[in-house]
């Protein structure tokens, strides 16, 4: 096979990036490891900055998303039983989010790849990247053959190209020579218990509240299904805990002087998040190059990862298309130093985050007092909250 971008991953990032080449005249292959169901189900982000929503929209890809997405014009920040809205078309001259989970993004853009596209290749494993610094990289990949005797063929893919989306454990970050790479990295002691319920949200935007008990969430998927998270010791099997006792916790972490109440529904799924963050530099190597989680992995608290993939492949879409315009390699060369500029920003933004809603194991009474006086700073001060409204909605993409 011959294309001029091979695409790893069919994940937001892999597939946007398709739509983006596919509208500029640019053919591409995806390959994706897992079948269509799984890639549609694959629950991840929700939350979708400005730009995010811009650029789906100008791709073609935001008629649902705008008929059947939530737009947030704040959240609220709860701490010491008080609230706080941060209002955000007020401080960032009009920008706003959108509540629009990452399944229905891949539904809408496999939808008009197989339509429109080229070729979306499921159950397409990529092994391996091979001859990145050449003209003609390739990539070998293990695909089922036609007769379907469930037997695995393989092939290879040469391209002009490759990107790589597909995530922390996938095979394009290794083609990266170690002597050339550096990988920043910190864990966090603690996770998120996340839940699934078939109850309206007990509040019309979203809600991060700091306890002394661990930080809380409150969260959407639609208008009748809540997204709700609890901080939970690392490790943590959420099997350990039932609905009860996830309700009667939400209800404690949540609580506000003014009588605030919680609503109660079943809940349909239970699961624990790690927290971490991840970035590896570079983000190029010859004509390799990485995008999203390939490349760069934030904790939840900022809603950013989703966002910076977005990021990544817009800022490749357009380097490729000005070197087809101008016969430049300037913006390509720049790729990796462009892309880590908003990167680092996001990885600042969403420790800021971090650290300021979650009670550290061990936490001291002065470490307590100072996560209190930064809520309280953030409160009363309009260039502190701006600064957080302006990066939570999205820096711009360059």
């Amino acid at each position: 096979m011959r294309t001029t971008v091979g695409i790893i991953g069919a994940g937001p990032a892999g597939l946007l990036l398709a739509r983006l080449l596919h509208n500029a005249g640019i053919d591409s292959v995806v390959l994706e490891s897992r079948d269509r169901a799984y890639v549609e189900r694959r629950q991840r982000a929700g939350i979708l900055e400005q730009g995010t929503v811009d650029v789906l929209r100008a791709a073609g890809a935001g008629e649902r998303m705008d008929r059947e997405g939530l737009r947030h014009d704040g959240v609220e920040l709860r701490f010491d039983r008080r609230r706080h809205r941060v209002d955000f078309p007020a401080l960032t001259g009009g920008r706003s989010v959108m509540v629009y989970a990452q399944t229905e993004v891949c539904k809408d853009l496999i939808a008009l790849q197989l339509k429109e596209g080229g070729p979306l290749l499921f159950e397409a494993e990529a092994l391996a990247v091979e001859d990145a610094e050449s003209e003609r990289p390739r990539v070998r990949f293990r695909y089922a053959g036609a007769d379907g005797d469930g037997s695995r063929r393989e092939g290879v893919l040469e391209c002009d190209y490759v990107v790589g989306c597909d995530g922390y454990w996938g095979v394009a970050r290794k083609a990266v020579p170690a002597s050339l790479s550096r990988a920043f990295e910190r864990t966090y002691p603690f996770g998120w218990l996340g839940i699934l319920a078939d109850v309206p949200p007990s509040h019309d935007e979203l809600v991060y509240a700091r306890h002394d008990r661990g930080f809380a969430l409150l969260s959407m998927r639609s208008p009748s299904v809540s997204r709700l998270y609890l901080q939970v010791p690392d490790g943590t099997d959420a099997g350990e805990w039932d609905d009860e006792e996830i309700w009667a916790e939400l209800e404690r972490r949540f609580e506000t002087a003014d009588g605030w109440r919680l609503r109660r529904g079943p809940i349909t799924q239970k699961s624990v998040t790690p927290m971490r963050s991840f970035v590896h530099e570079p983000m190029r190597h010859g004509r390799l190059f990485l995008a999203g989680d390939a490349a760069h992995i934030v904790p939840p608290t900022g809603a950013k990862g989703l966002n910076l993939a977005v990021g990544d492949v817009v800022t490749f879409a357009r380097a490729l298309v000005h070197r087809r315009e101008t016969g430049s390699a300037r913006l390509l060369d720049a790729y990796s130093e462009s892309c880590l500029r908003r990167v680092w920003q996001a990885e600042r933004f969403s420790y800021d985050m971090t650290t300021l809603l979650h009670r550290a194991p061990g936490a001291t009474p002065f470490e307590d007092r100072l996560q209190l006086a930064r809520l309280e700073r953030i409160a009363s001060s309009r260039s502190a909250e701006t600064d957080l409204a302006e990066a939570y909605t999205g820096l711009p993409f360059q």
